[in-house]
């Protein structure tokens, strides 16, 4: 690999429904350094400011909840992301809750604007709610509606405030005006815990999503391959890794939304490293381990970090 690596650390959890995922890097780090392994000390990093203290205001966007805040978060993402590729760096971004992704595509977008971006989503949830279809207000489940540029009025519940409906807006307009991808440019692996809004933008915009089954009847590196050629026809990829799509009854409950029948570390490992294969893919993000929500010890952190080393080893060897 041509580009250095560069850790970007964005501990916030300000999107999330219960607080703790901002403590999940430390939680990688000490895993790290229980196995001891050095490798926080082998490469540059960056850490992006948070605005955690957020949670005591008295929240005002109910259906978006701290919405001003979170579009802060996620513009310092975009901006981090979009000047360490500019200067050739390979950003692996270590963030909280997921909403920060909407910051992380909305960088690369920015970076390079003329280029069509693919994302490859690993998560139990499809994160495609809006303001105006969420059920919690989280809006770490929204980050896809929000580089997707979609509403989903068609199935609207909630009837949202003008100042939350503007920084709707703005949150979509981060780094790149308007849309940053389309559902084409969009694959998901191990969606399985959905709602019926998400569902019918799924089917609206034609998004494949391989579930755990498929994966294991058809074959993983069936499945990875045929995802990237549907994807061929983007310039460059991002690789989203949600922990909660590793089954909680085998790995861990340490995180925020644990669905169970997913995947084990391994699978993760070889989905992830099969796409790096592909020579497109310029930056990968690790979300939402909750070190707080832990039934055995440190196990969620443990196994993250397992996988960061593993795709990290992939990623800095010559790919023939």
């Amino acid at each position: 690999m041509e580009r250095a690596i560069k850790l970007i650390k964005n501990r916030s959890d300000i999107g999330a429904g219960t607080r703790g995922s901002d403590m999940g890097i430390d939680a990688i780090e000490i895993a790290a350094i229980n196995q001891n392994s050095d490798y926080f000390n082998e490469y540059d990093f960056e850490d992006v400011k948070t605005h955690n203290e957020s949670i005591y205001d008295k929240d005002r966007n109910s259906f978006a909840k701290r919405i001003e805040h979170v579009v802060e978060q996620c513009t310092r993402v975009a901006h981090s992301v979009k000047k360490n590729l500019e200067a050739n760096f390979f950003p692996i971004v270590l963030s909280g809750d997921h909403s920060s992704a909407l910051g992380t595509i909305s960088g690369i977008k920015a970076a390079y604007p003329d280029q069509t971006l693919g994302v490859i989503w690993i998560d139990a949830h499809a994160d495609l709610h809006s303001p105006y279809t969420s059920p919690s207000g989280n809006i770490h489940g929204m980050p896809l509606a929000g580089v997707l540029g979609e509403d989903n009025l068609d199935y609207q519940i909630n009837e949202v405030a003008t100042e939350t409906e503007q920084h709707w807006e703005e949150m979509k307009n981060i780094g790149y005006p308007g849309p940053k991808i389309s559902g084409n440019d969009l694959v998901y692996f191990g969606v399985r815990d959905t709602e019926k809004a998400e569902d019918k933008q799924i089917e609206k915009l034609h998004i494949k999503n391989y579930k755990v089954d498929e994966i294991r009847y058809r074959g993983l590196e069936t499945c990875v391959s045929e995802a990237l050629i549907n994807l061929a026809h983007c310039d460059i990829l991002y690789i989203s890794f949600d922990v909660d799509s590793m089954d909680c009854d085998l790995i861990s409950y340490g995180t925020g939304t644990p669905v169970p029948r997913g995947f084990d570390q391994f699978e993760i490992i070889e989905i992830i490293n099969q796409i790096i294969k592909s020579k497109k893919v310029v930056c990968i993000e690790f979300v939402e381990v909750n070190p707080l929500l832990d039934t055995k010890g440190n196990k969620m952190a443990e196994t993250a970090f397992q996988v960061l080393e593993a795709i990290t080893s992939t990623l800095i060897l010559p790919i023939e």
